[in-house]
């Protein structure tokens, strides 16, 4: 007798806004930088400071993305008169399941709700999945902008909104 085997169904996929400092966004901030960090180690030896550091003070979102436990972690903070997304991170076991999408509409959402005209980002030279999945979302490349200047092979992009 054969049986056909179902893939397991996942829980619905929910995004909720939290607080910088909520523990759900705290783990999936440690797991994203346990992941990327060592791609970058040789930058951080040479680096003063960390133009990748996020003042709390300057967040003015924070999201989670819930598939009956944390799977995803965006947040949208002040940079000059721009809402830049920060943060942006998917559990690997929920990459491709549009949990990324989702934080992203999120994030857009909020610059939206705010009458922000665009919304911008950076992401490292060392992340080419990023890089496509921002372009296949409708991002564009701008210039190096602040605080990345002493990352020169960063890759900025910025999304008009309508």
């Amino acid at each position: 007798m054969t049986s056909s085997a179902r893939p397991p169904t996942r829980p619905p996929l929910t995004v909720e806004s939290t607080d910088w400092e909520h523990q759900d966004a705290v783990t999936l901030r440690a797991e994203m930088a346990a992941e990327v960090g060592p791609r970058y180690a040789y930058l951080a030896r040479r680096l003063r400071g960390n133009p990748q550091a996020v003042d709390p003070a300057t967040v003015h979102r924070t999201f989670v993305a819930y598939s009956g436990e944390p799977v995803g972690h965006a947040a949208v903070r002040w940079n000059a008169g721009d809402l830049e997304l920060k943060r942006m991170f998917v559990r690997p076991a929920h990459r491709g399941s549009g949990v990324a999408a989702r934080l992203l509409a999120a994030a857009e959402d909020a610059a939206r709700e705010l009458g922000q005209p665009r919304l911008i980002l950076q992401t490292g030279h060392l992340q080419p999945e990023a890089v496509r999945f921002y372009e296949r979302s409708g991002y564009h490349r701008i210039p190096l902008f602040s605080p990345y200047e002493p990352l020169p092979l960063s890759n900025c992009f910025a999304k008009t909104l309508p």
